[in-house]
């Protein structure tokens, strides 16, 4: 386990890297591990609601370059994450989850039913709002902070990415035709020594400001 100062400095190092030096890739083992941590992410529910695409064809990725307000991450890191979600979760998803849960677990889905049902009934209410969708992105949200915190701790460089255009990114990967979307990316490598922004003082609020305990 990481001890409290490890953390700290690893957040401390980390920032949103604006120049990723393309000649330095990620080694195949530290990528299993980041890897590993998308699939442990937690999610509401235990649903996982999303699909992580790891881009390294560089022609792929230079032609998602002009979708992503030309920001060079998407092409120079040494990996691109895309993370999508259905853009309508069936109860198909939630029938292969609890397969998955009896697998893994013991038992059978039908010992589940109890479950099974509580978990449609909110995603038929999700539904019915308009808000499937919407929840889908922020479950995907929580697998970014996970990937890019155990990043910082392995010496990775990361930046989340939210300015892009999803319906090309959806278009270019076939995201589309299979009923997913784009939710967020977040290209990871090692920085550039000319990315000045890595050495200036990191920014932010006291934490009196942000934190109040009761």
């Amino acid at each position: 386990m990481s001890s409290p100062s490890e953390i700290l400095s690893a957040l401390n190092w980390r920032y949103a890297c604006k120049v990723f030096d393309p000649a330095q890739k990620i080694p195949a083992e530290t990528w299993a591990a980041l890897e590993a941590s998308l699939v442990l992410t937690p999610s509401s529910f235990g649903l996982q609601p999303w699909k992580f695409l790891v881009i390294q064809d560089a022609a792929l990725r230079e032609s998602l370059v002009p979708h992503a307000w030309h920001q060079r991450q998407v092409s120079d890191a040494s990996h691109l994450v895309v993370m999508a979600v259905p853009k309508v979760m069936d109860e198909a998803h939630i029938d292969a989850n609890l397969m998955r849960m009896a697998e893994v677990r013991g038992g059978t889905p039908d010992a589940l039913i109890g479950f099974r049902n509580m978990v449609v009934g909110f995603r038929n209410g999700m539904e019915s709002k308009g808000e499937l969708e919407q929840w889908a992105k922020l479950q995907a949200y929580i697998a970014l902070g996970q990937f890019m915190m155990n990043a910082a701790l392995l010496g990775v460089d990361t930046c989340p990415m939210e300015g892009f255009v999803p319906a090309k990114f959806d278009e270019i990967l076939g995201l589309d035709v299979q009923g997913w979307t784009a939710a967020v990316l977040c290209p990871a490598g090692y920085r550039h020594a000319d990315d000045r922004y890595a050495s200036l003082p990191k920014v932010r609020f006291e934490a009196s400001d942000v934190i109040e305990h009761r």
